[in-house]
């Protein structure tokens, strides 16, 4: 069972349509799904919302730290509120993954990613669940802080939204705790739209009779 959501980015207007704040984009929709408002909570250095599904407490939270200092708002919480590892989701931008693509995962490294790896650090543990958003790598090691820090394309955009709208179909079953069923829907495609029916050829003319 999930209790509390994070998503992972930088804050600051400058930052906000950056591939790095994919994980801000979808704790915004789950934000709105569960009809709850983010405000700033100087405790934690982050924006929260707490809200009630099926009877108990859940947290949403976007640390305002900036990306390498995300673990003191998640660790800070989790601990005040007795929130174990597993029983939080972190949502975040993957290099490793095309966009259009997110995979959920139970534990593991940080794979480099500076925001798990101050959670890691600031929770003692690497036992919570991730949710990897694909934004693509830019194919050069050398060009990966600037290409976080970048824009996508507009169709990049449109993929990765896919992608968070396939995980936040997923969203009733992360509350409920079924892990195994919330990974089949976020792990599967959309199925591929059918193409439209090439249109008649129109008959063929005939030369008129003299």
């Amino acid at each position: 069972m999930i209790k509390l959501l994070v998503g992972l980015g930088n804050p600051g207007r400058e930052y906000e349509d950056t591939r790095h704040n994919a994980g801000f984009w979808w704790l915004d929709a789950v934000a709105r799904s569960l009809k709850t408002e983010l405000v700033p909570d100087k405790a934690y250095r982050a924006k929260v919302a707490r809200v009630t599904v099926d009877g108990q407490a859940r947290w949403l939270l976007q640390p305002q730290t900036y990306m390498n200092l995300s673990g003191q708002s998640v660790a800070g919480l989790a601990r005040f509120f007795k929130v174990a590892p597993s029983e939080i989701l972190v949502a975040h931008d993957e290099l490793d993954l095309p966009a259009g693509q997110a995979k959920l995962k139970a534990g593991g490294g940080h794979a480099g990613h500076n925001g798990l790896r101050d959670i890691h650090a600031q929770l003692g543990s690497p036992d919570y669940w991730r949710l990897r958003l694909g934004i693509g790598h830019p194919g050069d090691k050398a060009e990966v802080a600037s290409w976080v820090l970048r824009q996508p394309s507009a169709d990049e955009r449109a993929a990765v939204q896919s992608a968070m709208d396939r995980a936040l179909s997923a969203l009733p079953d992360l509350l409920r705790g079924d892990m195994a069923r919330a990974t089949l829907l976020v792990h599967t495609s959309a199925p591929p739209r059918p193409k439209p029916p090439k249109p008649p050829k129109p008959p063929e003319e005939t030369p008129e009779s003299v």
